[in-house]
């Protein structure tokens, strides 16, 4: 005869029954809470760290345009379709909305963050994002971003060049955003017809040609190593043009003799106020004013014939750099930029 275990078939049932009411319970909770009317829509907004392209304001109308939500139902409330409503902005990458407890709709968005600002070569200007996003303009604000111009399509769907180029821009723009003394420095970087990069700075008036976007920290290292030397040395606008897209050297090319003259002290002067306004956090500005117009650099036009040889200790040039003045190399420790080519 089977002897059954009656106190374990008691326990098991009685959790059993437990359980069922516990789900009743919680539905007849969460029913009655869908039949309340929404109290209230809190909204908050990340990734702005830099700007406000879309704000409180600008999210509360596009939910407002599916109807009344404050005072109705919660379970009238379609959270999912209201969250893809939300993300056909272009500057919203993510929505989430949920009902808490005190019956107010959360909102949580995250914006896309521009790293650059192009302009093409049809005179049509857009941002872009780190994921290659191209964002419209704001009629409300102007990012403070690095500035690219003469890219060379306008269509929405990029040819293959087109799109790595595009690519390259936002690796440089990154870059640059990330660096303050960048920031203070660069005005705008040109896109020439070979897809390379020439930068147009704030303080001298030279063009310096970058290259591609490849090893661009080195690039803008020993542009960083020509500042501290032989510009300072030399003057503000001695060189005209400044090459620094071959390693370990910087090509700079002078301006004419009639045209060259020195001027260290200006020029320290203006690398100094550079640094304090970028340690400053002065850089770090959300807007500026008014949509920037690009500043179109004058073409610089290379009569230089002749090069002298290559110096690896100090960034300098044994010829005169202006009459009744010569410079003289010292002995000493390879600089960053180990060696630089310069022609006159």
């Amino acid at each position: 005869m089977r002897r059954y275990n009656w106190k374990k078939i008691l326990t098991r049932t009685l959790w059993l029954l437990l359980g069922i009411g516990a789900i009743v319970l919680l539905g007849a909770a969460m029913q009655k809470k869908d039949s309340k009317p929404c109290a209230d829509i809190k909204i908050e907004i990340t990734g702005a760290t830099r700007h406000m392209f879309i704000d409180e304001k600008d999210v509360r109308e596009i939910l407002h345009s599916m109807g009344k939500i404050t005072g109705n139902a919660i379970s009238t409330l379609d959270l999912r379709a209201m969250e893809s409503v939300v993300e056909k902005n272009p500057w919203v990458s993510n929505a989430e909305m949920f009902i808490d407890n005190n019956q107010v709709l959360q909102v949580r968005i995250d914006e896309r963050q521009p790293v650059a600002r192009v302009f093409t070569l049809e005179g049509n200007s857009f941002y872009v994002d780190s994921g290659l996003l191209r964002l419209p303009l704001s009629d409300k604000l102007s990012a403070r971003v690095p500035v690219f111009t003469g890219f060379p399509s306008d269509k929405s769907i990029l040819a293959k060049p087109d799109s790595a180029l595009l690519w390259n821009i936002v690796k440089l723009g990154k870059y640059v955003l990330t660096d303050s003394f960048w920031m203070a420095q660069v005005a705008q970087i040109d896109i020439t017809p070979q897809s390379d990069f020439e930068m147009v700075p704030v303080v001298g008036d030279q063009t310096v040609t970058l290259g591609n976007a490849e090893d661009i920290d080195k690039k803008f290292g020993r542009l960083y190593t020509f500042y501290q030397k032989a510009w300072l040395q030399n003057g503000i606008n001695t060189y005209e043009k400044l090459d620094v897209q071959y390693d370990k050297q910087v090509v700079a090319i002078r301006k004419g003799a009639g045209k060259a003259w020195v001027d260290s002290a200006r020029a320290r002067e203006a690398v100094k106020s550079l640094l304090q306004n970028a340690h400053a956090g002065i850089t770090d500005s959300a807007v500026v004013p008014a949509n920037p117009v690009p500043i179109i650099p004058k073409p610089v036009k290379d009569t230089v014939k002749t090069k002298t040889p290559a110096v690896t200790n100090n960034i300098t040039n044994k010829k005169p750099l202006s009459k009744g003045k010569k410079s003289t190399a010292k002995k000493g420790k390879a600089t960053k930029a180990k060696a630089v080519m310069e022609k006159k």
